[in-house]
């Protein structure tokens, strides 16, 4: 699961995003955006579900490598090749005694860390080959600051957080590329957390790359969890995959060109 966060505070209409795009068109400008769905761990209807929402629509799902039951390698050997693999943490376990979960909390040894991210990485390379991009996505959104220089030495060659990014590299040999959008009520019913304020997100971090005021290479991420993605969801999706498809001045990317990218 994402990092829980206060009540959205955007708020804007499909009309706000279709504006929006047409500025980036207008000064010759591509707006990017993917997709990113966290704790995968097996194939079931939910999973499928969402990847029939998001149709030729790239995604990239984090997966739980201690976790992850053998039976997803050939499920996902049957999809497109833009269905992307990254790493979501180790067993997804929370190691922190305050309130704000963590796997990776400032108090575990760096060998453990280590000894965790190399493994999930090895285990993800070896069922997945290729599609398993070297992202590592930690559990809750959360990675304490001690642990990057970890990551390189484990094979890591990027990470994906949330909120817009302070850097694009928060340590030498490592990308960072976040998600802006989470789709989910935590605080609330874990249902949708509504069109007014998904939309509110989206375009409040496209405009503000537009703008420069933050990170204009980092592609605009969406955050969904098929296990928890229900109908309003899933409707809206379908809604913003078709209006971003549609739109000359924007284009999902894959998960290799949103890393690779950077």
């Amino acid at each position: 699961m994402t990092q829980p966060h206060n009540a959205p505070t955007n708020r804007a209409e499909w009309s706000d995003l279709f504006e929006e795009l047409d500025r980036w068109g207008e000064s010759g400008r591509m707006a990017t955006l993917w997709w990113r769905d966290d704790d995968v761990t097996a194939p079931n209807d939910r999973l499928d579900r969402l990847l029939a929402i998001a149709g030729e629509v790239p995604v990239t799902l984090a997966v739980i490598p201690a976790m992850v039951a053998p039976e997803l390698v050939p499920w996902l050997a049957r999809r497109a090749a833009h269905i992307a693999v990254v790493q979501h943490g180790w067993r997804h376990a929370n190691h922190a005694d305050g309130r704000r979960k963590s796997e990776f909390p400032a108090a575990r040894a760096p060998a453990a860390v280590r000894a965790e991210l190399g493994a999930g990485r090895a285990r993800l390379r070896s069922l997945f080959g290729e599609r398993a991009l070297p992202v590592l996505v930690p559990p809750w959104n959360r990675l304490d600051a001690r642990f990057l220089p970890l990551l390189a030495d484990c094979g890591i060659a990027a990470l994906s957080r949330c909120r817009p990014r302070r850097a694009a590299h928060p340590c030498p040999g490592v990308v960072e590329v976040n998600i802006h959008a989470d789709l989910i009520a935590w605080r609330g019913n874990r249902g949708f957390v509504g069109e007014a304020a998904a939309l509110g997100d989206i375009v409040a971090h496209l405009r503000a790359r537009r703008l420069g005021l933050c990170d204009a290479a980092e592609p605009t991420g969406i955050l969904t969890h098929h296990a928890v993605t229900d109908d309003d969801s899933a409707a809206f999706l379908r809604a913003l995959g078709a209006c971003v498809g549609a739109h000359r001045a924007a284009r999902w990317l894959a998960g290799h060109e949103v890393f690779a990218g950077q």
